[in-house]
């Protein structure tokens, strides 16, 4: 099994979902090392203060945005410094289901040189995680966009047009070998797409593991994301630069149908920000 397993989160705000996956690690998995990389947010000191198994690193905002790519490799760098086998990045709007660790070193174990992902619930307005971790699994209802394999097992050769990174967990060597995010990416979006894309690219697979159940937060959300539009616009032109593909197809069809945007072969123009303000065609 793995020697040491570390967990690493990105955030900024979202203290009361910080304090919720806290607790909850703190149930399901006292004592593992928690590496925190805050963003722009020195107050995430006092929301972990007195946790000896936290730690805390402060990145600063990058003027185009939050840096959440380099945000992502500065945490999983200092767990493997740390003397990490495995690396398990959780979103800070998740908190882990009982079986989530064990459930990633066992599959670890099996296919040490994939990108483990595992299944998330998204909690329903109003849905609250229980005081008992224990009752995670009576609202277990993962994500149908991305696959659930049982308990105990897993699904080999998955499409890696679906990783996403709310929970994931990786090997050093697989970490080594994928090169981490790519750290132009900045603010929302992409970013995940293009580490999918480059596990394709390496030969990485990406397996599905049973049981390594994580549960979503609620948030408010807008669809498409127009707060992120300029993120999402520079970002896309980032992976069309590095795939000559289009990411977040879905959003960018959207944004060309309320007129945000005009999309030609490689560029994207900016027509309308989120803001209202005009800006060219």
């Amino acid at each position: 099994m793995a020697e040491h397993i570390v967990i690493v989160t990105v955030v900024h705000g979202r203290h009361a979902h910080l304090r919720e996956q806290r607790r909850i690690l703190r149930d399901v998995s006292p004592g593992m090392p928690h590496i925190i990389v805050a963003m722009d947010d020195h107050a995430i000191d006092d929301v972990v203060a007195g946790q000896p198994s936290v730690t805390v690193i402060h990145v600063e905002r990058d003027p185009r945005g939050l840096p959440l790519a380099r945000a992502r490799n500065i945490g999983v760098r200092a767990a493997l410094r740390s003397g990490a086998d495995l690396v398990v990045l959780l979103d800070v709007d998740c908190v882990p289901g009982p079986r989530l660790v064990s459930s990633y070193e066992s599959a670890a174990e099996r296919v040490p040189q994939a990108l483990l992902c595992g299944p998330v619930t998204y909690l329903d307005e109003g849905v609250r995680v229980p005081d008992d971790a224990r009752r995670l699994d009576d609202l277990t209802d993962p994500h149908p966009a991305r696959p659930a394999p049982s308990p105990g097992t897993i699904q080999r050769d998955g499409s890696h047009e679906l990783f996403w990174s709310l929970s994931f967990a990786v090997k050093a060597s697989t970490w080594d070998l994928l090169g981490g995010f790519a750290e132009e990416y900045v603010g929302y979006g992409a970013e995940d797409t293009d580490l999918g894309r480059v596990a394709r690219e390496r030969g990485v697979e990406l397996v599905w593991v049973g049981g390594a159940h994580a549960y979503h937060q609620h948030h408010p959300v807008s669809r498409p994301p127009v707060e992120h539009l300029v993120d999402i616009v520079r970002n896309a032109s980032i992976y069309w630069r590095r795939w000559h593909e289009w990411p977040m197809s879905g959003w960018l069809d959207e944004f060309e149908r309320q007129g945000r945007i005009i999309r030609r072969p490689g560029e994207i123009v900016l027509v309308a920000r989120a803001d209202g303000h005009e800006t060219r065609a």
